[in-house]
């Protein structure tokens, strides 16, 4: 009789283990989101050279995920291109993060739609996995101390950018 019961038990504990971790595995991560610190950014360009998101503090930040076959982004790329020059005297930095694509695509994009901000190949998704992108394009408005300010899920149109811009523009 006490061996049934013995064996009860051991499987109600471990039962109860697997669902504890599973629980905690499934919990959101409240290190990632507005209010908190741009998650780490660094990789190597499309032009082949080291980049690193920290380079940058200081700057409002716009991080930009994107890919060339993207219908929406195409039609975001220019207004991106207008901001950059229209907000130069802020010190306004885009990064681009160019994922599910070539590198040469990459370049042929940029240069059709006018892209002059640095642009960080993602070969095996790791910042969109870190960034939790839903779909490009999706750009992060990180503030001059390395804040996450804003996110943005699909194409910005112009009022979309100023809007977010404000909230990183402030203060050095």
């Amino acid at each position: 009789m006490r061996r049934p019961i013995g064996l009860l038990l051991a499987v109600a504990v471990l039962t109860t283990v697997a669902v504890v971790a599973i629980v905690a595995r499934s919990r959101p991560d409240d290190s990632f989101g507005k209010g908190k610190a741009a998650p780490t950014l660094s990789g190597t360009t499309l032009e082949g050279q080291p980049f690193d998101l920290a380079s940058l503090r200081g700057h409002p930040v716009v991080i930009n995920f994107w890919a060339s076959w993207c219908i929406p982004c195409q039609q975001e790329m220019p207004l991106l291109a207008t901001k950059v020059a229209a907000h130069a005297g802020s010190g306004l930095a885009v990064v681009g993060v160019l994922s599910s694509d070539t590198v040469e695509n990459g370049l042929a994009f940029e240069k059709k739609y006018g892209a002059t901000w640095t642009s960080v190949f993602d070969p095996d998704e790791a910042l969109i996995r870190a960034y939790r992108v839903l779909g490009r394009p999706q750009s992060f408005f990180v503030d001059r101390n390395g804040i996450l300010q804003s996110i943005q899920i699909g194409y910005l149109t112009d009022a979309d950018f100023e809007r977010q811009f404000a909230l990183i523009a402030g203060g050095s």
